[in-house]
């Protein structure tokens, strides 16, 4: 299964030929890195293939980078990078795939809950002539239910009311892109967005094989509760106007109600009953109040998004790196790929 033995005309000629590249963002997994390198080592180079291993640290608290630079020492073929802040798993993946030179690049997660043994039947998958293949979960082990339900919900959105039919109902974040797919990931400079949803709207030939999700090997997860919600917003404001329109139909609703409601005052008033007492006009006052709060702050998370992309700021900044001296740069779009070829 050499990677050198596809054909690389209809999947681009930019890249370097015959190289598969891994990318995993990683946030303190000093304890997990090892391991998942010595499994890396295992499955590819019993498929005698070149590769390259990317590391991004986004700004680990923990040994991540110093564990991640040990093995750079040891292996040429292993990169890393550590971000200045923390950015999120998803900018920490996109400034991986800003280095990233291989003829196809796969995502995997540090943590050891994907398995590196299915990237063999990726590359299958990638061979056939996918350009985007996705590992969806067929089973996760060591989740909790809460954890469960909550990723069902976000893909059920995702579905269901953004139109994202593509997007496996138990969820995939471990996936294969080929060089294509990179390149047009690269045009993209949004700063809140979910990653796994551009590349489903991107389009491209995409195919979906199972795997089950492994229980974590060692450490906590850093996907708490209010990154999951930003993901959520972000994924639905990213695609969809949808809670705009919502909004509309609510005001319109609303506004109806309140012609019904008057009419029904003036008739009583005709009809000689008096109006009802204060508490009528209290709920009334406070419902309206309630449902305009919620409108403009539906409003508000749109306006600062338009307005964060406007700022222009760079969606994360390297710290350092391994291989060479330690140094603050930009990585946006066009600059991250200029800033690696040049150093070389």
């Amino acid at each position: 299964m050499d990677v050198s033995s596809k054909q690389t005309e209809p999947h681009g000629q930019d890249a370097t030929e015959g190289l598969l590249s891994i990318v995993t963002p990683a946030f303190n997994e000093a304890d997990n890195l090892q391991l998942l390198y010595q499994r890396l080592c295992s499955v590819l180079d019993s498929l005698s293939v070149r590769w390259e291993w990317i590391i991004v640290d986004d700004h680990s608290s923990d040994a991540t980078f110093e564990v991640i630079s040990r093995i750079a020492e040891a292996d040429a073929r292993i990169k890393g990078l550590r971000l200045a802040r923390n950015s999120g798993s998803h900018l920490s993946l996109t400034c991986s795939l800003h280095r990233a030179e291989g003829d196809c690049v796969v995502a995997l997660a540090a943590d050891l809950q994907d398995p590196p043994e299915v990237i063999p039947e990726l590359l299958e998958r990638w061979r056939a002539g996918y350009q985007v293949v996705w590992a969806a979960r067929e089973k996760r082990e060591g989740e909790s239910r809460l954890t469960k339900m909550s990723s069902r919900l976000y893909y059920m959105v995702m579905r269901h009311l953004l139109g994202f039919k593509e997007m496996s109902a138990t969820g995939a974040d471990f996936f294969l892109l080929d060089r294509k797919v990179v390149t047009g990931v690269k045009e993209f400079g949004e700063h809140n967005i979910s990653l796994l949803a551009l590349l489903t709207w991107m389009g491209f030939r995409q195919t979906t094989l199972s795997y089950v999700k492994q229980a974590r090997h060692s450490g906590d997860s850093g996907w708490t509760l209010s990154k999951k919600l930003k993901l959520l917003v972000d994924s639905v404001t990213a695609f969809s106007y949808l809670p705009i329109r919502s909004i509309s139909y609510l005001g319109f609703f609303i506004a109806l109600m309140g012609f019904v409601y008057a009419a029904f005052v003036i008739a009583n008033a005709l009809l000689g009953i008096p109006p009802e007492g204060w508490s009528t006009l209290i709920v009334i006052v406070l419902f309206l109040g309630g449902v305009q709060m919620i409108m403009l702050g539906v409003l508000g998370e749109y306006i600062w998004r338009g307005l964060d992309e406007a700022r222009r700021r760079p969606r994360f900044l390297i710290e350092s790196e391994t291989g060479r001296q330690s140094k603050v740069l930009k990585c946006t779009n066009s600059e991250a790929m200029t800033d690696s070829q040049e150093s070389r």
